[in-house]
């Protein structure tokens, strides 16, 4: 799946998907989406997404559930990839940098973030 390939609607779609636990049917996901649009367009969004390879449908008693084809965990990557690319010219130390200047971190919060900073270095003996 190459999600710079798929329109806003479409990535609704997979948001969906993956707050659902990863499966649903059409209209569990209609339901969920903003400004819903009727089944018929729904399904042929499912229909276009598992073209594209982003979604796939298995029968569950008389109907289809869709499920992503990728994990949340793989999409975040490679979004967190293409943000750093795009934005900041592919130098993660800066995106780092932006995000913590941008957010009202609690103390709690930054120390969590220090400690996992130290664990990198301790793993990659800096």
């Amino acid at each position: 799946m190459r999600p710079r390939h798929l329109t806003r609607r479409e990535r609704e779609i997979l948001d969906v998907l993956w707050e659902l636990g990863d499966e649903a049917s059409a209209e569990e996901i209609r339901e969920r989406l903003p400004d819903p649009p009727g089944y018929s367009a729904i399904r042929a969004m499912l229909t276009r997404l598992e073209n594209k390879g982003a979604i796939r449908h298995k029968e569950k008693g008389l109907r289809y559930v869709y499920s992503p084809t990728a994990s949340r965990g793989a999409a975040r990557r490679t979004a967190l990839q293409r943000l750093v690319r795009v934005f900041f010219g592919g130098n993660a130390g800066d995106a780092v940098t932006a995000f913590l200047e941008a957010e009202d971190w609690s103390p709690d919060e930054l120390e969590r973030v220090s400690r996992r900073i130290d664990a990198l270095k301790r793993e990659r003996g800096r």
